[in-house]
């Protein structure tokens, strides 16, 4: 059963050598470039560059008119103040640790400020608070005024801090304010569910 593979590879190649038929390599290559043609047609690539260039164009357009005009016109009006006049030295410039006494303050303000939901039930509350709060807040502006204008003074710098406490404390008792209400009427709806 041993046979040599010279021999069977040798016999196999004279049995199986057959030739093309003439032209055939031609022919081939003919229906192949019918099947697949080199030259690709490109009528969708320019009309999708300029797609593209109006996209971006416009895109940048409204991005630009809305960075602009943002400042020009803001969609919402704050509720109250916080930030400090421009163009003046404010607590944070008399020291690095005044200033994190004041983000640490102005953070705590901006993060109550954010969580009072203003309804037609807490309207008056919140009228009462907030007027008291801009009090507070003009009289910040009017201190570090007085420090831009006399320079720190350990007084000063302490009726800065004890403003910016009292405006949190006063964001504090809003709070505990608006909670009591809510469980006031949340009271008297369970009451009235039972009548």
């Amino acid at each position: 059963m041993a046979q040599d593979i010279k021999k069977m590879i040798a016999q196999d190649n004279a049995l199986t050598k057959v030739s093309m038929p003439e032209g055939h390599e031609a022919r081939f290559l003919e229906k192949l470039d019918k099947a697949l043609p080199e030259k690709q047609h490109k009528t969708s690539v320019p009309f999708m560059k300029l797609a593209a260039g109006f996209v971006l164009f416009f895109g940048l357009g409204y991005a630009g008119y809305w960075f602009f005009n943002q400042e020009a016109q803001p969609d919402a009006q704050p509720i109250a103040s916080t930030q400090s006049v421009d163009d003046t030295k404010s607590l944070g410039d008399v020291s690095p640790e005044l200033k994190k006494v004041e983000d640490y303050y102005m953070a705590s303000i901006n993060l109550e400020l954010s969580k009072v939901k203003y309804t037609e039930e807490t309207k008056e509350v919140l009228d009462g608070y907030l007027a008291r709060m801009d009090e507070l807040t003009k009289e910040y502006k009017h201190l570090t005024k007085e420090l831009n204008d006399n320079g720190p003074s350990e007084l000063l710098v302490n009726a800065l801090i004890d403003n910016l406490k009292f405006r949190l404390n006063l964001l504090y008792k809003l709070r505990s304010h608006l909670n009591e209400l809510q469980n006031v009427e949340g009271t008297d709806e369970l009451q009235n569910q039972i009548s």
